[in-house]
């Protein structure tokens, strides 16, 4: 039997259900880290499983000598290097590192918080990053509503939050609230999205052709998708691996990715959205 993956739902969870099953460090796979962190400053890094379960006792390891081990709730609460630059963290035992740049505490510095940088739409169940200034470099210090649900910070510092919605959320704009001690910001709306995956999964044979249909919810703007082929021994995405198609906008708003058959076999596919980040809209 064929599988077809879109993998951008794997992320619905919470802190609350982590105590019912805690998944094993070996499982380890996904570090979160704000991608800027201010020099002598709090940052919350976080570690997700293969199911994208927040992942307690992992050794994350950095170029500059430290090593953190998650909490009980997959995160790590850490002060950040005294000397401004580049360094990068990797999880024990795993090859990708996670460039991290190291701010000074004067371009970090700010007396209010100010998003400069958002996406515009973000996908229904998945993460997306903030960049600004005056966040909580503890993550559960910050406050984030998305749709006027309550949002989970899964990493943070005070230059960026990487954010999770809420499952109960459903496709549209959505507008964004932020505070963190006694200050916030001013809302602004993203477009949340949902992917719906239209193909055949049936056994693909060699030589074979099949057309997979991704139909996206939530906005009639044209949207740039990502597909990217898991088990190319057993199946070849026409245009290249990974190949990045916009779709057709207005209601119906779609895109077709095309496949053909190595081998009879397995197919896996993840199709993930691409959006641009910017200021944020009101």
């Amino acid at each position: 039997m064929a599988v077809t993956i879109l993998s951008v739902a794997a992320f619905f969870l919470s802190v609350a259900g982590l105590a019912q099953q805690v998944p094993p460090p070996s499982g380890a796979r996904v570090l979160l880290l704000p991608r800027r962190i201010v020099s002598g400053e709090r940052a919350t890094l976080a570690v997700l499983d293969t199911n994208g379960r927040l992942t307690p006792g992992v050794k994350v390891s950095f170029s500059n000598g430290d090593l953190l081990t998650t909490d009980t709730t997959g995160r790590s609460l850490f002060v950040a290097p005294l000397t401004p630059g580049m360094i990068f963290a990797s999880i024990e035992g795993r090859p990708v590192r996670v460039p991290i740049a190291v701010l000074s505490a004067a371009e970090g510095a700010s007396s209010s918080i100010k998003v400069s940088s958002a996406p515009h739409f973000a996908t229904l169940g998945d993460r997306f990053e903030l960049a600004g200034k005056g966040f909580c470099g503890d993550a559960d210090a910050n406050r984030v509503a998305i749709g006027a649900k309550p949002a989970l910070v899964l990493a943070s510092s005070p230059s960026a939050l990487i954010v999770l919605p809420s499952g109960d959320l459903g496709p549209g704009p959505a507008v964004v609230e932020i505070s963190c001690a006694k200050r916030s910001a001013p809302a602004f709306t993203i477009t949340l999205v949902s992917l719906q995956l239209e193909a055949n999964s049936s056994p693909l044979a060699p030589a074979e052709r099949r057309v997979l249909t991704v139909h996206v919810h939530g906005t009639t703007s044209k949207v740039a998708l990502e597909a990217r082929d898991l088990a190319p021994d057993v199946a070849e995405l026409t245009g290249g691996n990974p190949v990045r198609l916009s779709t057709s906008g207005g209601i119906e708003n779609f895109v077709k990715f095309e496949i053909s058959g190595r081998k009879r076999g397995s197919f896996l596919v993840s199709i993930r959205l691409l959006s641009p980040a910017g200021p944020p809209r009101p």
